[in-house]
């Protein structure tokens, strides 16, 4: 049985970008169409679902997190630089009302759960969600190859 580990990324990210989008507790707010993704950001995402997206990348950070993670280290990691002209680049964090918004829905899912491991706290996946990503990865794998066409044979004569 495949996991995570063994599809590409993207593809699970789409896959489970879909699976999301039909449960109730994950859904954009009302200001979702509007808002840029970060201070580095020039405007808001292209994509009418970019919402899910976004959660399904969210979820999959941390089935591979090995600890609790929090808003602060997934706003580093979704953060860019930002173009400021003649001006040197200049690395921006991301929107953290975003990503606390996406945790929290997924957290009403029960996709994610709060942990304290010391002094570190903050969100670890639950049995749950690594089961609903495992589920999507096996999907994936089961699903039959395209046919390589062969090139059509040149005849002499």
């Amino acid at each position: 049985m495949a996991t995570v580990h063994d599809i590409e990324a993207n593809k699970i990210i789409e896959e489970a970008a879909k699976s999301l989008s039909s449960l109730q507790s994950v859904k954009p707010p009302v200001w979702a169409g509007f808002v840029k993704t970060g201070m580095a950001k020039e405007r808001p995402p292209f994509r009418p679902d970019w919402w899910f997206v976004r959660s399904a990348s969210i979820l999959r950070s941390f089935y591979y997190s090995r600890g609790p993670i929090g808003v602060q280290k997934l706003r580093v990691k979704y953060g860019s630089k930002k173009n400021r002209g003649v001006k040197p680049e200049k690395f921006y964090k991301a929107s953290g009302k975003i990503i606390r918004l996406i945790i929290q829905q997924l957290e009403k899912e029960e996709l994610l759960k709060k942990a304290e491991v010391g002094v570190h706290k903050g969100r670890v996946i639950s049995p749950k969600g690594k089961s609903f990503l495992d589920k999507i990865a096996a999907g994936l794998s089961e699903k039959p190859k395209k046919k390589e066409e062969k090139p059509a044979e040149i005849k002499n004569g």
